[in-house]
């Protein structure tokens, strides 16, 4: 009896260390680092004269923060969550599928949730992605330079 007691006691205590092991440790975007990003993207486009919207994701693709410039079209709204979505979910930079489809491989459209449209760059912390931000409203290369200039800020604001 006793020592089936003992058996059972280490047999619980495996287990208890087992799933203690199956936990990570890992980086979170806050909202408060969403806004560093809107603000450092924000001043990129004022700077530029650029009409965008600004859109931070999670590492999930769900959005965090949005921001909309003044007379900015309504149609980049969703785009530009969009283009953050694809950037966090694939962990690349959305511009990767445009030049995808524009070299040919055109199955890159059949990605569920992969907008083939150059302006989402992820964000990156210790080799890891932690979210994405997407912009839209100007030039491909003008949403992809305001939303690097978002990106580059994020080291400093995760939990």
């Amino acid at each position: 009896m006793i020592r089936s007691m003992v058996f059972a006691i280490a047999i619980l205590g495996a287990m208890a260390s087992t799933s203690q092991a199956q936990l990570i440790e890992k980086k979170a975007l806050t909202l408060e680092g969403a806004k560093q990003i809107v603000a450092a993207a924000e001043a990129k486009a004022k700077v530029e004269g650029a009409r965008v919207v600004i859109a931070v994701v999670d590492e999930g693709g769900n959005l965090l923060l949005l921001q909309r410039l003044d007379d900015t079209q309504v149609a980049s709204v969703n785009v530009g969550i969009d283009k953050a979505r694809t950037a966090a979910i694939f962990r690349r930079p959305s511009k990767v599928f445009e030049e995808q489809v524009r070299n040919g491989r055109v199955a890159a459209l059949a990605l569920h949730g992969a907008v083939p449209l150059q302006g989402g760059v992820p964000i990156v912390v210790e080799g890891k992605v932690i979210g994405a931000i997407g912009v839209s409203g100007e030039t491909p290369g003008q949403d992809e330079d305001i939303a690097m200039a978002g990106a580059s800020v994020a080291v400093s604001f995760t939990k």
